[in-house]
């Protein structure tokens, strides 16, 4: 399938249903799942019809998907995904970054450049005018990536969450980025 973005290291394109072992075992690592559910591992009916229709959605707005897998440029291995969506399914000018890789990606900068790729392309291509994306507080390597990728702080906030996590009791954060800003670093 063709590439949507090609960094030094990773090409991010779309997820196909041939991407269902992949997502089984990034969603079936604890340590991937500790700040989405508390750990819980994924079932493979849940990748087949939750994950997989999500991370493949369309969005006629951007003329695009959401959703990108991340593989290894060097060895084509997969090493998860990155979120890239408009908020508003009609409005591409407010978008949420996220990202979910596989630890084998940890501590690499991976997440930072699939993340400045997308942003990049967001603001130049997509009618994008504002990045957002949010992560629990106490998760200090999303935080990092956010930073790195040139978000910066909003706010703090709590929600009600339909089973409590470890780490939930102290709420969540959001950053944001502006194509203004954007612009002004570059």
């Amino acid at each position: 399938m063709d590439a949507f973005l090609r960094t030094e290291r990773l090409v991010l394109r779309p997820v196909t249903a041939a991407d269902a072992g992949g997502l089984l075992a990034l969603h079936g690592d604890p340590e991937v799942m500790r700040f989405i559910n508390g750990g819980r591992p994924a079932s493979r009916e849940e990748i087949e019809t939750v994950t997989l229709p999500r991370l493949c959605r369309e969005y006629a707005c951007i003329g695009t998907r959401g959703f990108w897998a991340a593989d290894e440029r060097s060895t084509g291995a997969f090493l998860g995904w990155f979120e890239f969506r408009p908020v508003d399914e009609h409005d591409p000018a407010v978008v949420e970054l996220g990202y979910r890789l596989g630890r084998a990606a940890w501590g690499r900068g991976l997440a930072t450049e699939g993340a400045r790729a997308l942003i990049d392309k967001g603001f130049t291509a997509l009618g994008v005018t504002l990045v957002t994306a949010n992560t629990m507080a106490v998760n200090v390597r999303s935080r990092r990536v956010m930073e790195k990728a040139g978000l910066s702080f909003v706010r703090s906030f709590t929600e009600d969450w339909p089973e409590a996590i470890d780490g939930s009791e102290h709420g969540e954060v959001e950053y944001q980025l502006t194509r203004a800003d954007w612009r002004r670093r570059r």
